[in-house]
């Protein structure tokens, strides 16, 4: 199980490619990679801050949650911070389970608590200024399922 909270990009085929050879004895191996959406085109950089060592220990409790959950045999987490621009991979999340079904849940369920509970803070910059990202319902509403 392996928690990347880094700056750098990363590269999707590859990191899938490594997670999907490791997972020895799965039946089912999940991905999903978020891109910095630019929603009306006015975007120019999403800024994202962390607390070091508080975030990954926060991100690493809920993979062991699912883990244990949905009996995966392997979980990726890769989260960037700093800035990003338009259509950059910003997460990804990939799970490994015996079953199909497991593995994405597990993979929605990390995927929801990372957009409305990991310790992130964005801020977005375009051609009207800098603005903090607010907590929305739609996400909040998604935890509930779980």
């Amino acid at each position: 199980m392996r928690v990347s909270v880094q700056a750098q990009p990363f590269d999707i085929g590859a990191e899938t490619a490594a997670f999907a050879a490791g997972a020895g004895g799965a039946g089912a191996v999940v991905t999903f990679t978020g891109l910095v959406r630019d929603e009306g085109g006015t975007l120019s950089s999403m800024e994202i801050e962390h607390y070091p060592g508080m975030t990954e220990r926060a991100i690493r409790a809920y993979v062991e949650k699912a883990a244990a959950r949905w009996s995966l045999t392997d979980v990726l987490v890769i989260h960037r911070h700093g800035t990003l621009r338009p259509g950059e991979p910003i997460m990804m999340v990939a799970t490994a389970a015996r079953h199909r079904a497991a593995a994405f849940e597990a993979a929605e369920f990390l995927m929801d608590w990372l957009k409305s509970r990991a310790p992130f803070w964005k801020k977005e910059t375009g051609a009207d200024g800098a603005v903090w990202v607010a907590a929305k319902d739609s996400d909040e509403d998604a935890l509930t399922r779980w």
